[in-house]
């Protein structure tokens, strides 16, 4: 009997979770999906992994067992596939690089170029991800480095060196009465509702609403978008606010979205990541020295 790591992933999920709805919103998929899927597994397997009650889930017997072995089948399995890939990609001479919206900003060019001069014949696949993976992919090892902003959920499983620093913004529909104001204290923004990435993000999503910031005061969202253009779109079209990077000014500039700098928020940093296993990847070292060899200059930090 085979069983998908899927529905493994889901009942790791539901049983760290203990409960069907929050566990739902961590995987970004409807309650009654999940609960096929569990019900799928249990299935298959032959037992019951969890007494559900109004309370929660609670793990039985047979669910602890797997509940122990299940995280180190799944990192095994990770694993395998990453290296996989990687073998499949270098094969071709490929590097696969996953990146994050505008990735370096203006250095990105000039970290592929001096990547082609280091390794002739070799070409950077340059992969974007969208904001529900802020990993850009790294974590589940469909790519082999990647240029991200930090925090992301999964960091601390990897290598990251941190390339530059640049200050958090806003973007505000540019009609905002605060459209206006030269500096925009974080406080004042408290009460505004917020465009935010998905929940699966995480980590990364908690950083860029800057929950940890606000003394406490609850987040409002607006709106939950997955991709660049949506957030543009849910911002023009006044359904909430949003931090970004300094550098979106330039990168995202729209009609009818107004940056402004914001104080009493900390600055949002970018690096290059990657897997432990790839700490002796000729090719993958030598990519993340292009990066640390053409990191931005303080121009291209600052708007």
């Amino acid at each position: 009997m085979d069983v998908d790591t899927r529905l493994l992933r889901y009942f790791v999920a539901v049983a760290e979770e203990g409960a069907l709805t929050r566990a739902a919103e961590r995987l970004f998929v409807s309650q009654p999906a999940l609960t096929k899927q569990i019900k799928q597994l249990e299935a298959q397997l032959g037992v019951r992994l969890f007494t559900r009650s109004r309370t929660g889930m609670a793990l039985t017997e047979p669910g602890r067992i797997l509940e122990e072995r299940v995280p180190a089948l799944l990192a095994e399995w990770d694993r395998v596939r990453r290296e996989t890939r990687s073998a499949a990609g270098r094969a071709a001479c490929v590097l696969r690089v996953g990146f994050m919206a505008s990735a370096a900003n203006e250095a990105t060019p000039r970290i592929i170029a001096e990547f082609a001069r280091r390794r002739p014949g070799w070409r950077a696949d340059m992969r974007q991800a969208a904001w529900s993976n802020p990993s850009a992919g790294l974590v589940d090892g469909d790519v082999d480095v990647a240029l991200l902003r930090l925090p992301f959920p999964g960091q601390d499983a990897l290598r990251t060196v941190v390339l530059f620093t640049e200050p958090r913004w806003v973007a505000l529909p540019a009609g905002h009465p605060l459209a206006t104001c030269d500096v925009i204290p974080f406080r004042d923004l408290w009460d505004e509702p917020f465009v935010a990435a998905p929940p699966e993000s995480g980590r990364w999503r908690e950083y860029w609403l800057a929950t940890d910031e606000r003394e406490g005061h609850p987040v409002r969202i607006g709106a939950v978008t997955d991709q660049p253009d949506d957030w543009l779109s849910a911002i023009a079209n006044g359904y909430g606010m949003a931090l970004a990077p300094a550098s979106a000014a330039r990168f995202y500039a729209r009609p009818g979205i107004t940056y402004r700098p914001v104080s009493g928020v900390s600055p949002s940093q970018v690096g290059v990541a990657w897997a432990r296993s790839e700490d002796t990847a000729p090719v993958v070292q030598d990519f993340v020295r292009c990066c640390l060899d053409n990191r931005p200059r303080p121009e291209e930090t600052t708007t």
